[in-house]
């Protein structure tokens, strides 16, 4: 049981890192530095210089410039099929893959607290299994054991508060990426919209 909530607390710490770590390397620090790079972006497609644009994010790892890059990329088939393929890539790949993360913590949460209540009902059958078996039974042994049944139940607890915090804290980071990187996502679609011909734009409309 002590292994089995080491094992839990280390996952549920390896996947807030991981959420931590990765919408670190996806998001724009602030509004306006991604202001700045749509607006590099809304010139370049003022210009229908569609593939200078699509250079711009080639190296940009964050999620944004990659949507841009895989939107360039995919441009002839029409504006529509690029909004869908973006969207979904967005949620999919990248909102998807965090919230899968997520999951794992809240889950850790869960069971750390069951796996030490499991201990401690545990511990507490072989105490009292050990009172039953014995005509004599010294107290202070007795409690020795009821003691030790008991830590299971707050290594549990001491495990499942603070990545509730940390899940928290996730939680509205990443909230605010994701709303971040919709409205990103809009004003960029919305310029591409424009600067398409209007063959793509209608996709395989005559």
């Amino acid at each position: 049981i002590y292994a089995c909530q080491a094992l839990v607390a280390l996952w549920g710490i390896y996947c807030v890192i991981m959420v931590w770590r990765r919408i670190a390397e996806k998001r724009f620090r602030t509004e306006e530095s991604q202001a700045e790079f749509l607006d590099e972006i809304e010139l370049h497609l003022a210009r229908r210089e569609f593939d200078e644009a699509g250079q711009t994010c080639g190296d940009d790892a964050r999620a944004l410039p990659q949507l841009v890059h895989l939107a360039m990329a995919n441009r002839q088939a029409g504006f529509e099929p690029v909004r869908r393929l973006v969207t979904i890539r967005f949620q999919r790949d990248v909102l998807g893959d965090l919230y899968r993360r997520l999951n794992w913590v809240s889950h850790c949460i869960k069971v750390a607290p069951m796996l030490g209540l499991f201990g401690t009902v545990i511990g507490m059958m072989g105490a009292f299994g050990k009172l039953a078996s014995l005509e004599q039974v010294s107290p202070d042994r007795l409690a020795a054991d009821i003691s030790l049944a008991l830590v299971t139940t707050a290594i549990g607890l001491a495990t499942a508060m603070p990545l509730m915090v940390a899940l928290t804290s996730v939680n509205l980071r990443l909230g605010d990426f994701q709303e971040l990187g919709e409205l990103g996502l809009a004003r960029f679609l919305q310029a591409l919209k424009v600067a398409l011909p209007q063959r793509e734009t209608d996709g395989n409309q005559p």
